[in-house]
């Protein structure tokens, strides 16, 4: 692993680092370039922009590990007033969401935490949009899993995510690249240790081809969550050869990275879907991101120093 993604995501779990974070005059002027802002409005202005723009969105209330019940509850409510705002804006049909099962409940009881995510998946059918299951750390892959076949039962469309730093990826693709099945690939942004993940990143590329293949070849709707323009090259490519027409597969990019990439592929027609994360707990998040990319961390200094 870079040291530098070490170092960035030793300081993610460190709260005085974070209150240093939280209380620099600028600090929350420079995450809105990540992160779209703490309310549902907030959230709902950024889908229309991306709208106008062609872009669709998936929204993720921030929060993770969730440690009680009455916080679980607080973010199950966030989504179902997001949903609702979301219809009512006529938006429904540009933006799903994303949910983490440690924001609602995981770590407190696994069947607590899949009835909140059935909540949402209900009420994301009645207003029209699909949810996706986020995944998160590796010690979480097999309960997300055995969560998404439960959901599954009831709602099909329910999203995956796997990632290619993962060495079990490739046969977690095998096993949902079937007709209907909706299946997030992503690279990862979690410390994992290397036994079970790639350290490299040209390993990590190579699993990544390697799942996005199965993922076409498949009968299901694969979504591409990458920035690395080789890779969308390569997917373009790929698409074409197992002859997957645009709109039988989207990219996925983060909110505030390459925005002109995205705006430049959903005018050649792709079908282009922003994660935009927003919310109160925006620190961790912001954290991987800078983990992901450690130029990301160059961005963030200049901009505290040139406003501060």
């Amino acid at each position: 692993m870079h040291p530098l993604r070490s170092l960035i995501l030793a300081a993610a779990g460190n709260e005085m680092i974070q209150r240093a974070v939280a209380n620099a005059p600028v600090a929350r002027s420079v995450v809105r370039r990540f992160v779209a802002g703490e309310t549902t409005e907030a959230a709902v202005r950024t889908v229309r922009r991306l709208a106008d723009d062609g872009l669709h969105a998936s929204l993720d209330y921030l929060g993770e590990d969730t440690g009680d019940a009455e916080q679980a509850e607080r973010i199950v409510q966030a989504y179902l007033a997001v949903l609702d705002r979301l219809h009512a804006e006529g938006l429904a049909g540009w933006c799903e969401v994303s949910i983490k099962l440690s924001a609602v409940g995981l770590r407190l009881d696994p069947a607590f935490a899949v009835n909140n995510a059935y909540r949402v998946c209900a009420a994301a059918e009645q207003c029209g949009t699909t949810v996706t299951l986020d995944m998160e750390d590796h010690t979480t892959t097999d309960a997300t899993l055995t969560a998404l076949t439960e959901l599954r039962r009831t709602w099909p469309w329910v999203g995956a995510v796997l990632q290619s730093y993962l060495r079990r990826t490739e046969n977690d693709v095998a096993a949902l690249a079937v007709p209907g099945s909706r299946v997030r690939l992503c690279k990862g942004a979690y410390a994992e240790p290397p036994e079970v993940a790639f350290e490299g990143r040209h390993d990590v590329d190579l699993n990544y081809v390697r799942c996005a293949n199965a993922l076409l070849e498949g009968g299901g709707y694969p979504m591409f969550a990458t920035h690395d323009p080789r890779l969308v090259s390569v997917v373009a490519e790929r698409a074409r050869w197992f002859g997957r027409k645009r709109g039988g597969y989207e990219f996925q990019m983060l909110h505030g990275i390459r925005p002109d990439e995205q705006r430049k592929l959903a005018a050649e027609g792709e079908t282009v879907r922003v994660y935009v994360p927003y919310g109160e707990q925006w620190y961790g998040y912001l954290m991987r991101r800078l983990a992901e990319r450690p130029a990301n961390l160059t961005f963030f200094l200049r901009s505290l120093a040139s406003r501060s």
